[in-house]
C-alpha cells in the first residue's frame, strides 16, 4: 500500500463503501456481496474488488464479505479506527454549521476548538464549543494537539491563516475558502468549493438541455 499511490477516487469511494456498510450493520446484516455493495453505492462490482484489491484480500468467494469485519477493515484503511483532534479557523455561518455537525464526531474528528478575530462572535457558544480568539490558535494547536485544521474564513484571510496553522504544527488542512492556498509539500491539503459542485452539476444538467 505504500509503495504506490492510491488514486484519491479510490479513498473517496472506500469512504462511501463504510457508510454503506454501517448502514447493513444498523439493518442486522452479516454477509454481502461485491455486487450488492455496488448497487447499493451506484458503482460495478468490478470496481468495488478492484478499490478493496489494493489493500489485500477480503471475504470469501461464493460467500461474499462479512458485513462487520469489511467495515473494521475499511475504518483502519481511512485512518478512523482512531480519534483526530481538529479546530476551525472561521465562526462565521459556515464555521458554526461546521462546529455543530454531528457527522464529524460520528466518524472519528473531534472539534476541540473553533476560533474568529470577530469580537462581536468571540465568547459566543456554539454546542458544547466557545468560540475564541484567533490568538489562542498555536496555543490551542499544542494543548489538544490538534492534527487537522479547517479553514471557514474570507477568501482575502485564507493563505495568513494557513500559515498561522502551519507554524503551529498542523499537517491537514481541509479549505473551504475559495483560495488557491500555497502550502508545502509536506502538507496535506484538501480543498472543498461548494460552488464548483455546483458548476459539476449544472455541467451535466447543460449537456441534456
Amino acid at each position: 500500500m505504500k509503495a504506490f499511490k492510491i488514486p484519491e477516487a479510490t479513498v473517496m469511494r472506500l469512504s462511501i463503501y463504510s457508510r454503506y456498510l454501517h448502514q447493513l450493520m444498523d439493518e442486522g446484516e452479516d454477509t454481502v456481496s461485491s455486487g450488492e455493495i455496488a448497487n447499493g453505492v451506484g458503482v460495478s462490482s468490478a470496481q468495488v474488488r478492484k478499490d478493496l484489491a489494493y489493500f489485500g484480500e477480503f471475504g470469501t468467494r461464493g460467500v461474499g464479505y462479512k458485513v462487520s469485519e469489511l467495515y473494521l477493515q475499511l475504518m483502519k484503511i481511512l485512518g478512523l479506527d482512531h480519534r483526530w483532534n481538529t479546530i476551525i479557523v472561521g465562526a462565521g455561518k459556515l464555521g458554526s454549521a461546521l462546529a455543530l455537525y454531528q457527522g464529524f464526531s460520528d466518524r472519528g474528528f473531534n472539534i476541540c476548538a473553533i476560533l474568529d478575530i470577530n469580537p462581536a462572535i468571540i465568547g459566543n457558544q456554539l454546542g458544547n464549543l466557545e468560540v475564541q480568539s484567533l490568538d489562542q490558535l498555536s496555543s490551542l494547536v499544542g494543548q489538544h494537539q490538534i492534527q487537522i485544521g479547517v479553514i471557514a474564513v474570507p477568501a482575502n484571510h485564507a493563505q495568513d491563516v494557513t500559515e498561522q496553522l502551519l507554524q503551529a504544527g498542523v499537517k491537514a488542512i481541509l479549505n473551504f475558502s475559495p483560495r488557491v492556498l500555497k502550502v508545502t509539500p509536506d502538507i496535506v491539503l484538501r480543498n472543498v468549493d461548494l460552488s464548483v459542485n455546483l458548476e459539476i452539476l449544472s455541467f451535466n444538467l447543460a449537456l441534456n438541455r
